[in-house]
């Protein structure tokens, strides 16, 4: 069943997180969940792009946005995304895009694009 309906998880620091929220309002975005999370990327938690061998990571915190969006508005809103975070610099963030087989709003019963 194509159900038209994408989840993006956007996880990053917290520094952008006004400017992205009001982003996101201004493409339509309705809904959104956001997460306190700790993880690190490949560079294991460290600023430095050199990284030792046996070095342990660190967990930094971070946050996950949570996203179910209509499919046809993903490339807009994973620009916007992109635009609103990008720093440049390590610990910008990562964006993963996923399809959804269905979405059901509890209350009323509704499926899919319906049930956001």
């Amino acid at each position: 069943m194509d159900t038209g309906l994408s989840k993006i998880e956007i996880i990053t620091s917290f520094a952008k997180f006004t400017d992205l929220q009001k982003e996101l309002g201004h493409l339509g975005v309705r809904g959104m969940t956001v997460s306190q999370v700790m993880g690190c990327g490949i560079q294991r938690g460290s600023a430095e792009y050199a990284i030792e061998e046996n070095e342990e990571p660190v967990l930094l915190p971070k946050q996950q946005i949570s996203l179910v969006v209509e499919t046809k508005n993903v490339r807009d809103i994973v620009e916007a995304v992109k635009q609103v975070l990008y720093t440049g610099h390590i610990g910008d963030g990562k964006i993963f895009v996923y399809s959804l087989d269905n979405v059901i709003k509890v209350r009323t019963g509704d499926e899919g694009v319906d049930a956001l």
